[in-house]
């Protein structure tokens, strides 16, 4: 029996999206898990967490268990960071978000790095970390000279190869945040004994680095089934940010929440919506 996981981020209402992947994990799964991803402190919000909840509940889905809520499980995130500090394989960096943006625009500047390694090589400096922000970087060079480029395999059975410039010097912590999606997410698949990872194709370059993480901390290896997006009929996809039509909207409209998680099922979309295929 197979164990999955819904994942929301409590940083707004539910959207049609969203639906969509707790609908197929609920499908695809025995055993399917809720989890609260609220590590973000300047966005996550509990009259969020009440709505997946509710959302969950008009749509008919039962999650199994209690929720896992990443902000009670900071000393979990906090022992897989050390246990990656004591492996030599991550380093503080002290850049801003502008030093980032000004180095890549610099003439020898990579665009496409994401990170060019500033901080990569200093020498530890505990006094500076004590009194200067800063955040905890993996080594990816180190690193995928430790473990190599670990691949993976989809539910349909087709198999990805990882490649070095999709992983770069992922942030793993920062002062604000104990541990980043990358980190987090490996650590709690891991701990809820999580062997399918339902998710939209658009994290599917989460992987690489993630399954790098695996490797480095001894975790399983979970299936992958990234599926593809809701988006309008205009190719717009659905986003909180963009402020996506809500299932508290299409509820509040008459829908049918059961009949509505039902055509999901089938990979029927309601009128004006459509796939973004992978």
């Amino acid at each position: 029996m197979s164990t999955s996981r819904f994942a929301p981020s409590p940083t707004g209402r539910l959207h049609l999206g969203h639906a969509y992947s707790a609908v197929l994990g609920r499908r695809a799964a025995g055993r399917w898990l809720l989890r609260i991803e609220d590590l973000d402190p300047g966005r996550a919000r509990p009259e969020f967490v009440a709505g997946i909840t509710e959302d969950l509940a008009w749509l008919g889905l039962q999650h199994d268990g209690a929720p896992l809520v990443q902000s009670e499980r900071v000393s979990a995130y906090a022992a897989a960071l050390d246990e990656l500090k004591r492996l030599g394989l991550v380093y503080p960096c002290f850049c801003t978000r502008a030093d980032i943006a000004a180095s890549l625009t610099a003439p020898h500047g990579d665009a496409g790095s994401g990170y060019p390694g500033t901080c990569r090589g200093l020498a530890d400096d505990p006094k500076r970390r004590e009194t200067t922000p800063h955040s905890w970087r993996l080594d990816s060079a180190t690193a995928i000279a430790r473990a190599g480029m670990p691949g993976w395999m989809e539910a349909d059975g087709t198999t990805f190869a990882s490649d070095a410039a999709q992983i770069g010097d992922a942030v793993l912590a920062r002062k604000d945040a104990p541990s980043s999606y990358h980190l987090a997410c490996v650590v709690d698949d891991a701990a809820s004994d999580v062997d399918l990872v339902v998710r939209g194709a658009d994290l599917r370059p989460s992987t690489p680095v993630q399954r790098l993480l695996q490797v480095l901390l001894g975790l399983p290896e979970p299936t992958y089934l990234h599926h593809p997006l809701v988006a309008h009929d205009d190719g717009r996809r659905l986003a909180k940010r963009d402020r996506a039509p809500t299932l508290q909207a299409l509820r509040d409209l008459g829908q049918d929440g059961r009949e509505l998680a039902q055509s999901l099922a089938l990979d029927v979309l309601p009128t004006g919506f459509r796939f973004l295929q992978p």
